[in-house]
């Protein structure tokens, strides 16, 4: 169709900013008149919405937020493609309501499932995607409680303004313990440290015996490339010496606090313990980092006129 031109097409998105697939799709359906191809392109918002769904939104928003009896914090993480549709009204009320459900839901749960507004979060995430015009992802959620039964408290921090997320729960032997101002302090300083300081692991036990073996033999690479090799007989406490220095950069317990230099955070733990005059312990904490494992997609054009003017 002489209307359907890769000049064409290139116009199109730009002035509408819709897929490529789209912009095609709309220049066939109006008999190749642009104006009529934009019409098209404003009437099939929710249309082109679903056809973007497979693009990568590594932007958004971690947001948390803590029960009023400070048992239980709740996170959730809801993506975007780009930060200025982030920042945008309706992007900001979709996440205060998925945090919402996120609060009320069953543990465990798909929150896409979750009802929002007499529908699915994931139907109103669709919606808005076809709103915006930039894929709306509901990525992941998580939340941590006080185990029943015991006493302690939950808390959240948000860094960067939703780059980075932290909820963490501490346990107690008695819910004055819970209140003390020093377990208090240590609880927060101690979320601000895993958000600072991406510990992957709580205590060093939790490091897996094939990780360690793994860890081990990479220190045992590095000596060998030394230009100035030790004896081999010295490798073994070298290497225990670098086990000790790693675990004290992944293991929360282990980490020298950003808060208190000079202190670990199991000795700050013990501090807050002794304050309290109960044993204060941590319990879980859960890290989310905007995007953490995401790619953003590279679009190349040139390639994307080459597909779409061969289906032509």
């Amino acid at each position: 169709m002489s209307g359907v031109t890769p000049q064409a097409i290139k116009e199109l998105r730009e002035r509408t900013q819709a897929g490529m697939s789209d912009c095609r799709n709309a220049l066939v359906e109006s008999g190749g008149d642009l104006e009529k191809a934009i019409e098209v392109i404003l009437k099939k918002g929710l249309a082109k919405g679903a056809k973007r769904a497979s693009a990568i939104a590594t932007e958004g928003e971690v947001r948390a937020a803590v029960s009023a009896d400070k048992r239980e914090a709740t996170m959730v993480e809801v993506n975007i493609q780009t930060d200025f549709a982030a920042r945008s009204e309706g992007f900001q009320k979709f996440l205060a309501d998925v945090m919402a459900s996120a609060v009320a839901a069953p543990a465990g749960i798909d929150l896409a499932s979750a009802p929002l507004a007499g529908r699915t979060v994931g139907e109103v995430a669709a919606e808005l995607t076809g709103k915006i015009g930039e894929k709306v992802d509901v990525r992941r959620w998580e939340r941590l409680a006080v185990p029943a039964g015991k006493k302690g408290i939950a808390v959240s921090y948000v860094h960067m303004g939703g780059k980075i997320g932290v909820i963490l729960a501490l346990e107690t032997e008695s819910d004055t313990a819970a209140a003390h101002a020093e377990v208090v302090k240590f609880a927060e300083d101690t979320a601000m440290q895993i958000a600072a300081m991406t510990p992957l692991v709580l205590k060093r036990d939790e490091v897996s015996a094939d990780t360690i073996a793994k860890q081990k033999e990479i220190f045992e690479g590095q000596l060998r490339e030394d230009p100035k090799p030790k004896p081999e007989a010295s490798w073994p406490k070298i290497i225990e010496g670098k086990l000790t220095k790693w675990y004290s950069e992944i293991a929360l317990l282990d980490q020298e606090s950003v808060v208190t230099p000079g202190s670990t955070i199991d000795k700050l733990r013990e501090a807050a313990s002794k304050a309290a005059g109960a044993a204060v312990t941590i319990v879980r904490f859960v890290r989310f980092e905007r995007g953490d494992g995401l790619a953003k997609k590279q679009e190349n054009f040139a390639e994307e006129v080459a597909k779409m003017t061969a289906q032509a």
